[in-house]
């Protein structure tokens, strides 16, 4: 039997000065040890999710705590798991995108990694404006896992079939 649960976490509410301090100061009070994050401010409000380790006697205790969160108005998703994560098998690759934003893209990259067997580890987007013309460009940074027996360049010629002007980069992780 573990001796530990993990805990993750998913945050939603209007951005403040102090949310972040008041989410790790809620996870130590409670037992846990804060493992891993991503956090972002989009539109005025804190998106968060967090993977928190704590003693499987103390995990109760911790998603209560947490759950007193909710009265400084964020919305949450608290899941346990006493399971550690699955092996990584097959490769690993960081993938980056540049390329003039469209309806759908990010459907379209999906799809075609989906198609693929390629699970996305870590997907992080943005719409900038370029630099030149001042269209809107979109940005992708990803670690993904292809299967095994797919090669890079495979994947390359997939996405860059999407739009010409798509620009790929994929680099194997070491």
């Amino acid at each position: 039997m573990s001796t530990t649960t993990l805990v993750v976490l998913t945050a939603i509410g209007v951005d403040r000065p102090g949310l972040v301090s008041e989410l790790s100061d809620t996870i130590a009070a409670g037992g846990g040890n804060w493992l891993d994050a991503r956090m972002a401010s989009l539109a005025g409000q804190f998106a968060g999710i967090l993977l928190i380790e704590v003693a499987a006697d103390r995990a109760d205790v911790l998603v209560a705590r947490l759950h007193e969160l909710q009265a400084k108005g964020l919305r949450l998703a608290i899941e346990k798991s006493d399971s550690a994560p699955a092996p990584v098998t097959g490769r690993l690759c960081k993938l980056e995108l540049l390329g003039h934003d469209r309806l759908g893209i990010v459907r379209d990259i999906s799809r075609v990694l989906a198609g693929l067997q390629v699970s996305i580890v870590d997907f992080e987007t943005e719409r900038s404006s370029g630099s030149f013309s001042g269209e809107a460009m979109f940005k992708a940074r990803a670690l993904v896992q292809l299967p095994m027996g797919l090669e890079v360049g495979s994947l390359r010629r997939a996405l860059e079939a999407l739009a010409n002007e798509l620009m790929v980069d994929l680099s194997p992780v070491s």
